[in-house]
């Protein structure tokens, strides 16, 4: 499984984590290609900064996630949602903190991923870390090292393998 990216959002949605690992594939039709990917005669598409992906993908999941509510109800949950790219995976915590991972289209459900990595490493390393903010105002975010790096080995040992 491919792991493209991770976020986490909190109650206020700022993106106050982010993580990439590798780059969301693009649509290939099935015209002339050039060698960067696209149809001949094509320009290359404007990259997003990190600051307006995030902003992308705070915006799909609630949007998404309202639209699940008001169509199932209050106890219905959004949890994924998959295109012919890539597939997002949503958990959000009683605190409405958002835990959003972007993948291969090929992965299970990981709510039991997200859920883990909320416990086991945003729990015990940002939220019992005495120097680490309650509240992240105009988008501070995550500033751990023991965390960043128990991130990265989770993914890399559990999704990657």
């Amino acid at each position: 499984m491919v792991v493209y990216s991770f976020y986490i959002f909190d109650r206020h949605a700022e993106c106050i984590y982010k993580k990439k690992w590798t780059p969301r594939p693009t649509s290939t039709g099935s015209k002339a290609q050039q060698a960067n990917g696209l149809p001949d005669g094509a320009s290359q598409p404007k990259a997003l900064s990190a600051e307006d992906d995030a902003k992308l993908v705070f915006g799909t999941i609630f949007s998404l996630r309202n639209m699940v509510r008001k169509l199932g109800g209050q106890e219905d949950n959004f949890i994924s949602y998959r295109t012919g790219h890539y597939k997002l995976h949503y958990y959000e915590t009683p605190t409405s903190l958002k835990f959003v991972m972007v993948t291969d289209t090929k992965s299970n459900n990981l709510r039991i991923v997200l859920h883990q990595i909320y416990v086991s490493l945003y729990v015990e390393y940002v939220v019992k870390n005495p120097l680490s903010p309650i509240e992240h105002p105009r988008g501070i975010g995550v500033n751990c090292e023991l965390f960043e790096l128990g991130v990265e080995q989770f993914v890399n040992a559990s999704l990657m393998s």
